[in-house]
């Protein structure tokens, strides 16, 4: 079939609670690592589109909204057999369309989708994100700073990691917070009496995922990351670094090597931040 006729027999729709089963073979056919338990986390905290071809889905796309003014993009997915056809624009074209002109929209490219998203407006922002992972060794104790301690996180904090969380995103990302709360573990960094920051870890396609980090700075950011490997050693972890250096050289030290890199894009102005740093992403779709 020609592109020109496939794209005549293709449709987008929403997606829909019954589309997850196809939209998981479809990660699993580009090599993605996502459960179908990741598509149910992701459907139910966003929006989504497929693409159909002769009745069966052959592309996904996913949103998610932070706030009146800002959304992340992900899962922009097409079967290998269906690549080259143009699903993968029409799906971004559309997306686009619902989210509306005011939004700004974040999605983190790989190489191979630079050229698309460069076409549809988006700029890269920022470094890039590292995928490191692999079977964590313990790398013992990482010291606090003076004063400095990690106490469990709970439903509880959920209103204070949202303050965090803006502080390091400029993002609202109450909702998705609080479904993490429900699925992971977390640690709150303290200084004395005032919270600074915090981790969070889930499982996630081959094992765990730890984030998001957020920190005040890059000894906080690895004394958060050092509780998760030290607790988890052992055992498949994943950490999607926000930049490289020296956090990256001592993730691979600790058995996370880095596998897969790609670049946060924008198309709209990103939000300010104040004060904290996103070290590590808690998906990177959802960011």
């Amino acid at each position: 079939m020609t592109g020109q006729n496939a794209a005549a027999t293709t449709g987008l729709r929403r997606l829909r609670e019954d589309d997850l089963e196809a939209a998981a073979a479809l990660s699993r056919a580009v090599g993605w690592p996502h459960r179908l338990e990741d598509w149910h986390f992701g459907w139910r905290l966003g929006e989504g589109l497929v693409a159909q071809a002769a009745g069966r889905v052959v592309g996904t796309i996913m949103a998610w909204r932070f706030g009146a003014e800002h959304a992340t993009l992900g899962h922009v997915i097409v079967a290998p057999e269906a690549q080259g056809q143009g699903h993968g624009r029409r799906l971004m074209m559309a997306m686009l369309d619902q989210l509306g002109a005011t939004t700004s929209v974040k999605l983190h490219a790989t190489a191979a989708g630079q050229p698309l998203y460069a076409s549809l407006g988006f700029v890269p922002h920022g470094g890039g994100v590292w995928q490191h992972q692999g079977t964590a060794s313990g790398v013992g104790l990482v010291p606090l700073a003076e004063g400095g301690r990690l106490r469990p996180a709970g439903r509880g904090d959920a209103a204070l990691l949202r303050r965090l969380d803006m502080a390091a995103t400029g993002l609202d990302r109450a909702a998705l917070l609080w479904s993490l709360l429900e699925v992971a573990e977390g640690v709150v960094l303290m200084r004395g009496e005032e919270p600074a920051g915090f981790s969070l870890l889930r499982r996630f396609g081959r094992g765990y995922v730890a984030g998001p980090v957020v920190a005040p700075d890059e000894a906080a950011a690895r004394s958060l990351m050092a509780y998760w490997i030290g607790r988890y050693s052992g055992q498949f972890l994943r950490i999607d670094l926000v930049g490289d250096g020296k956090l990256s050289s001592w993730l691979q030290e600790s058995g996370l090597v880095p596998v897969e890199g790609v670049i946060p894009m924008w198309r709209g102005s990103a939000p300010p931040t104040a004060g904290l740093h996103c070290f590590g992403l808690s998906s990177q779709a959802l960011g």
